[in-house]
Order: C-alpha cells, then structure tokens, then sequence
C-alpha cells in the first residue's frame, strides 16, 4: 500500500499556539483534522504530534523509537537534566531503570508513605490554628521533608521551603517564558550541585548513610562498564527521585478539589463503601498534569498508512489521549466508577507515561504517586475544613495548571 502524507497544521511554526492552547493543543486539530496524528514545526523543528491507544502503542516500540536528543534543550535545563534515565535507549536505559524500580518495592513505597503520614499529621496542629492554609503549599513542603528523608539526603528544617521552592521551579519551568524558565534554569544548577556534592561525600565516606537508602544507592551504581556515574549525573538521578515525588502536590491539591466538587464521595470514601483507587485514579485522569513526551524515529517506517523519516521528532499527547472520546465515555466527566474494574491497559491510560515500568520509558514512581494519593485522599476524608470563596479554576492554557489559589481552607478541624 502507498504511504499518504500525515494532516499539516497550516502554520509556519506553531510554537505560539501551543503556548496559548497548552494542553488541548495537540487534540484540537487531532479534531479538526478527523486523525490521531498530523505534522507541524514546533520550536522551528518538524514534530509529528500524537493522541490515542495505537499511537502510545507505536510511540513506545522501542525498535522504532528512541529519547536521545528529542527533548528540547529547555526542558533538559530545566524539568529533567542531562545524562538522566529519560534520554536513554537501550540497555543502558534498561540498566539505569532496573536500579531506579528497586528503589521502587512494595515496601521501600510503604516507608515513604508513612513519612508522608507523619510528616502530615504534624502539620495538623498548626494548620488548626492558622486562619487559612494554602493546600498546595503545605503539601510541597510535607513531600519535600518526607521524600529527602526517605532517600537519605539531609535537609535541615531552615532549607526546606528553599528546597521545594526549587524543586517547584524545575517542575514550573519548560513551559515557561522570561523569568519562569530561567527560574526553573537556576534551581536545576542549585540543585544538582549540592546533589553531586552529597554523592562525593558518601563515596569518600563523609556522610554516613543505610546501604538501602536511595542516596548511597544512586551514589554507588555502576554502569555496564563498571563505571560510576559523574557526580552531576548521580544529581540528576536523585531529582528524578526528589523532583517526582514533590510534584505529587498537584494530584493533592486536584483530589482536594475533586472532593470539593464532588462531595457525595467524601462520604462514601470516609465510610468505606467506595474503594480509593479508582477515585485516585480518576482524578490522574481527568486532572492534567503531564503534557506530552517527545521522542525520535530510529528508522523510517509506516503506521497506519502514513511514513515516518528516520530522526522526525514524535510527541504523544498524554492529557489528549486520557480524554480521547474513543477510549472513554464521556471523558469529560469525572467518573470514578470507570476504574471500579479498571483492566490495568498499558497504552489506553497514561497520566504518567505507558508501556512496562521496568523496561520501557514509563514512570518508575508511578505506584509511588498512586498511593501517596491515597494516603493524601484517606487524610483529606478524615479532617474537616471550610473552602472560602476563592479562584478554583483551572487553565488548560498553563502546563503544568493547578487550580488558580492553590486550593485555600480555612476552619481546619477534626472530623466530627
């Protein structure tokens, strides 16, 4: 069959349209056009732009795609580093994402948990006392202190709100013009020279910490040569550690508001007559957080009746996809009960990337987020509090979006 070429957006470069459309960007002219896929130039580069279950299949066949080098430039400067697991293909990525999923058990996730628990209910007592708590705030905070303690990096009390306001910016700043880029730019720098500092303490045996904790892990991982890791690389592995698990306060906050706009569930979740997860993984689904993933075509080839050139640059819509109205029924309503018998589908779903945790490029810490979730939705059902008047809405423009005030409450109090 004769290959036909893919819909073309009319613009020359379409880089300002997505910066004013954000993430229904890539689904409004998958609309337009009546296909899952079409062509435009984004930062003056040609990108083949993709929604859908059989797109998230092809964009994660490992023979016909590779990450190095399809990131922008920004977004390495900013929200991933240099020489992290994400531009890895092959065995060496395989490598790399095999020590990073053993930080990942059952029970390694279940200690962080609690930290997050304890960390939480500590704040409590404050939180009762303060007219009004910004949630997203407090959250950064409670994932920052819980996640560096599990990973077995120091941090003094005085430096946390200095480290989650950096973590923050790295997260804030690949979709960002002027300041908030070059936020994101300086808190990288910041943070992964004090990370790679920390790495050399613990090889020359200055800084004392378990064999199990992810520091000395990460600090002591050899390559398929044998070789440590560069002091700055072992820092970008551990903000893929730190990072991750600190941007878990916008799926919070988004179950907060959930919660908000749907409070016939408190009362369910609270007393047991629906089950958590599907309502956390809801809430994954319908709230945006990731964007899109880019990646390159190792070789030409056709899909679907359309070619591919070997080296075109792929990006996979992950809001577009978990609202594609093909795969789910009114996708633009908040459903929990879709999840009730969820089928655990690899490509259909992918809030956090799609494939195998293990050997593809999907999150490592995506069981992490889940039940950091819950744990944040198990509290939020357990406390009562008021939601003044505010700004709750949510840009679709803005990625990463939150609700505009961050989610306030005032009248925090036990659950009568």
């Amino acid at each position: 069959m004769r290959s036909v070429r893919l819909p073309r957006d009319r613009h020359l470069d379409s880089t300002l349209a997505f910066v004013r459309e954000g993430y229904r960007f890539i689904g409004a002219r998958c609309d337009h056009y009546r296909c899952d896929a079409f062509q435009t130039r984004l930062l003056l580069q040609r990108t083949v732009c993709l929604r859908g279950r059989d797109a998230a299949r092809l964009f994660y066949d490992a023979e016909r795609f590779e990450r190095q080098g399809a990131m922008p430039r920004r977004v390495e400067a900013t929200l991933q580093g240099v020489g992290g697991v994400q531009g890895l293909d092959g065995p060496p990525h395989r490598r790399r994402k095999a020590m990073l999923m053993s930080l990942m058990t059952p029970d390694s996730i279940e200690s962080l948990v609690r930290q997050f628990e304890r960390e939480w209910q500590a704040q409590l007592g404050r939180w009762e006392r303060d007219r009004r708590v910004v949630l997203y705030d407090e959250v950064g905070r409670i994932l920052c202190r819980a996640v560096h303690a599990w990973a077995g990096v120091p941090l003094p009390e005085s430096d946390v709100r200095r480290r989650t306001d950096d973590l923050h910016a790295m997260i804030d700043g690949p979709a960002g013009v002027g300041p908030r880029y070059w936020r994101g730019r300086r808190a990288r720098g910041r943070a992964e020279a004090w990370l790679a500092a920390l790495v050399r303490q613990v090889r020359a045996g200055q800084l004392d910490t378990e064999p199990e904790r992810p520091l000395r892990v990460v600090a002591e991982y050899r390559d398929q040569q044998n070789r440590l890791l560069p002091p700055r690389t072992a820092a970008v592995e551990m903000l893929n550690l730190l990072r991750p698990t600190v941007a878990v306060d916008r799926f919070v906050t988004f179950t907060a508001l959930a919660l908000h706009h749907h409070p016939e569930w408190r009362n369910l979740l609270r007393s047991g007559l629906a089950p958590a997860e599907p309502f956390v993984q809801e809430v994954r689904r319908y709230y945006p957080i990731v964007a899109l993933l880019a990646a390159r075509t190792r070789q030409s080839f056709d899909w679907h009746g359309f070619h591919f050139p070997r080296g075109r640059r792929v990006v996979l819509d992950l809001y577009g996809t978990n609202h594609h109205p093909d795969i789910w029924a009114e996708p633009d309503e908040f459903r929990p009960e879709r999840f009730r018998h969820w089928s655990g589908d690899a490509y259909r779903f992918i809030p956090q990337g799609g494939a195998d945790h293990h050997t593809g490029h999907r999150c490592a810490g995506e069981r992490l987020t889940i039940e950091l979730m819950k744990a944040a939705l198990d509290a939020l059902t357990t406390m009562a509090y008021d939601v003044p008047d505010q700004d709750l809405s949510v840009s679709l423009r803005r990625i990463p979006t939150l609700p505009r005030s961050g989610f306030v409450m005032s009248n925090v109090r036990p659950a009568g």
